[in-house]
């Protein structure tokens, strides 16, 4: 996958004298992950444009690469193709030059002193929004052509998986077992919500066991939730997917918790986020998970980014978590932000090994909830897992020590979700075709992001 933007950057300063402390190194890239080779992610040189390239197996680590950790560390998150040194006219990283080091391959930035300046990140941050793939000569002559189905093998449970990796939210309304039962039938995944008892989960399973091997049981971090999970996964043992799921993936309770399941269910797959950055990817990958769930704000009934101040644009975020990752043969989810089928695969196109969506799959009979008429109109409610509509049908209200950080919606009643699944899949077989991608696996290796100030044209919007 390439990114290519204009050049936002004046010219560099002046070279710093000396060598790069700490001795030299180079960017490297490997092999890794499940994804198609590709081209490292780096910097070039030339000061007119500034292209940005991610893949999936050439975006792995390599002996003598930088953990993400050191690379979030300063301006650059991305290694650079060629040695890269930080007198080279090419380099635009101030920060590096005046460190004395490399570019390519940072060592972990010192932490500031006390009262120090808080430090800002300039590195240009992308979303869905602002770019769109660039079409490429195909061999391809129908979109019936394309395959969309991945085969995976995970990391740390050495299960395997095959289907179309797109998931369904474990969100209430969405994350449903009647929605669980469609998205089988095409080989999608769902992600069911946490609140069914052990009796619906013993009944479904009795009545649909042929969709136990695309459903994942979800759980919080809590020490109920825990046992509910066990209790669930030791009635279903079919079921082998467990999705971790909490609104901060940073703190430590949350991957001593991702330990704790690792060790008890050694044999399952388990999801684990939210986080938007290369550390925390690598830091759970190695506590166990095999799929990281990427994602801060991005959702349509999410308001963390409002209430809070805290996130971090989707693109950019799948780019990068993609890259952390794939080096240590994980993979990841790139949950939220999607409003379209061609969001989804520009998600795809970023690296992202699943796809999770909530809004685009709400307001369908397979839903929960009942149709709501009014003013003519049939609606159907959806809202945030985060948000006040949510806390009080499961906690009582919302605690007195925070907020909401969700929203409630009504949206329009959509019929059977079948005919959207359709739409979704014809649209990523369709960006296939564009590109010259004859399998999902390939999207990323065959993208090329162009940075638009406009998606598309608004005249009948």
């Amino acid at each position: 996958m390439r990114l290519v933007c204009p050049q936002l950057v004046g010219p560099p300063p002046p070279p710093s004298p000396g060598p790069r402390p700490g001795g030299g190194g180079q960017a490297a890239g490997g092999g890794g992950g499940s994804g198609a080779g590709a081209e490292p992610p780096g910097r070039g040189a030339g000061r007119s444009r500034l292209q940005v390239s991610a893949g999936l197996k050439g975006a792995a680590c390599a002996p003598g690469r930088a953990p993400a950790a050191a690379q979030q560390a300063t301006r650059s998150c991305r290694p650079a193709p060629f040695p890269h040194s930080p007198a080279s006219p090419g380099c635009s990283l101030p920060l590096a030059r005046a460190a004395g080091r490399s570019c390519g391959l940072p060592p972990r930035w010192p932490e500031r002193a006390a009262g120090a300046m808080p430090r800002i990140d300039a590195d240009l941050k992308l979303d869905f929004k602002d770019v769109l793939l660039r079409p490429k000569r195909s061999s391809l002559k129908s979109r019936a052509e394309v395959d969309l189905e991945r085969s995976f093998t995970f990391r740390n449970s050495k299960q395997t998986y095959s289907g179309i990796p797109i998931i369904v939210a474990n969100m209430d309304t969405v994350g449903t077992f009647e929605m669980a039962v469609v998205m089988s039938q095409h080989s999608m995944l769902t992600a069911i919500h946490k609140h069914y008892t052990l009796d619906d989960w013993k009944l479904f399973a009795a009545n649909h066991p042929e969709c136990l091997q695309h459903i994942a049981v979800s759980s919080g971090s809590g020490k109920n939730d825990l046992e509910k999970m066990s209790s669930i996964l030791e009635a279903v043992p079919q079921v082998k997917f467990i999705c971790l799921d909490v609104a901060n993936g940073y703190s430590e309770h949350f991957v001593e918790f991702v330990k704790l399941v690792r060790a008890r269910f050694p044999e399952h797959t388990i999801m684990a986020g939210n986080v938007v950055t290369g550390e925390m990817v690598e830091e759970l990958i190695l506590s166990g998970a095999d799929i990281i769930k990427v994602g801060v704000g991005p959702g349509s009934v999410c308001t963390t980014r409002t209430k809070t101040g805290v996130g971090y644009p989707q693109l950019s975020a799948v780019i990068e978590c993609a890259d952390s990752a794939h080096g240590l043969k994980g993979h990841i989810i790139s949950d939220g932000g999607c409003t379209c089928p061609g969001d989804v695969a520009k998600a795809f196109g970023a690296g992202a090994d699943f796809v999770m969506l909530g809004g685009m799959f709400s307001g369908h009979t397979e839903c929960a909830g009942e149709v709501i008429e009014r003013n003519g109109q049939k609606l159907k409610l959806f809202y945030g897992m985060s948000s006040e509509t949510a806390m009080k049908k499961h906690a009582g209200g919302v605690a007195e020590y925070r907020a909401s950080e969700g929203k409630t919606v009504e949206v329009p009643y959509k019929g059977d979700v079948k005919d959207t699944i359709l739409d979704i899949l014809g649209g990523l077989r369709s960006t296939c075709t564009y590109v010259g991608a004859a399998k999902l696996k390939e999207l990323s290796r065959r993208a090329t992001f162009i940075r638009v100030t406009q998606q598309h044209n608004t005249m009948f919007s």
